[in-house]
């Protein structure tokens, strides 16, 4: 099957990516590794279990709900996530993020239908979601319902002039077209693909990524002077911080990132980096309660 690794540049997981800890300079043993693992595991047991004591007490305090989300993401436990990540999408339904991170939860545990709905719960309110439409795309071909998959995104398409009218920009068509050439790339329909990229080329001169897209494509069905020449002009075109992922996917390796930005500030809703001054407290009163049985009145 043809890949094509324009797709990372539609859009983000927002599962966070759970870098190691470790800077030691020094390779560690299995046993000061085992030891090390066993640290962490208690210390995330412990925060979650500080975080369940404080929603005890006060069920929608939310920051204790995203702290409990990230412990049990980074503890493996996605069955965990799902009741807390419910909680918060219900509390917020204008943040389209935790309905997509639901639903990125319940594909991972095989739970089809429901995540077809979260991405669905998106759709309904923000047809042009790309998050949603990649996450639910994505979903159809893993049932092997790759005209399912298409009909989604010319659907999508045909809907976007009037919904564009209504609410400038509610739906890019260029990200909407990439994504439907991918489907039909992996639906081995490249030649169906290759029009689509070249009427994204047409609409959007100044847009690199199907020309990136269409290089890709054609180098792998052999055609290498023709996606050498989009190559150089994907990189001419990128903006500069992309340009060094566009030249590794021209030689052959690396792996494009996401240009699309998770929440409209950049972040994910669910941050494992930054703790905000609102979090501190809750922070605090779970490290608390989990040291003390008794936090809880």
């Amino acid at each position: 099957m043809l890949v094509v690794a324009i797709g990372a540049f539609l859009t983000i997981s927002l599962l966070p990516l759970l870098a190691g800890r470790s800077n030691h300079s020094t390779v560690p043993t299995p046993a000061q590794q085992a030891s090390g693992n066993a640290d962490v595991q208690s210390e995330l047991e412990a925060r979650a279990q500080g975080y369940e004591a404080v929603l005890e007490r006060e069920p929608d305090n939310q920051t204790a709900i995203q702290g409990l989300v990230e412990a049990r993401i980074q503890l493996g436990d996605l069955e965990g996530v799902v009741e807390p990540l419910e909680k918060l999408a219900s509390l917020n339904p204008n943040v389209p993020e935790y309905q997509i991170l639901l639903g990125q939860t319940k594909q991972a545990l095989g739970d089809i239908e429901g995540a077809a709905q979260a991405y669905r719960t998106v759709l309904t309110s923000a047809p042009g979601n790309m998050q949603a439409l990649q996450g639910l795309a994505a979903l159809l071909l893993e049932q092997d319902r790759p005209q399912a998959a298409i009909g989604l995104l010319q659907d999508t398409l045909k809907t976007a002039p009037q919904t564009n009218e209504i609410t400038p920009g509610a739906i890019d068509v260029a990200s909407v077209q990439l994504l439907l050439a991918q489907v039909y790339v992996e639906n081995q329909q490249v030649d169906e693909a290759l029009r689509i990229y070249d009427d994204a080329i047409d609409a959007a001169s100044d847009d690199f990524r199907p020309l990136l897209a269409k290089a890709l494509v054609l180098r792998d069905i052999d055609q290498v002077a023709e996606a050498a020449l989009l190559f150089e002009q994907a990189e001419e075109m990128a903006p500069a911080q992309y340009k060094d992922q566009v030249r590794a996917l021209a030689a052959g390796g690396g792996e494009a990132e996401a240009i699309a930005p998770a929440t409209e500030d950049g972040s994910s809703p669910i941050d494992t980096e930054a703790t905000p001054d609102s979090e501190s407290s809750s922070e605090s009163e779970a490290s608390d309660a989990s040291e003390d049985d008794d936090f809880v009145e």
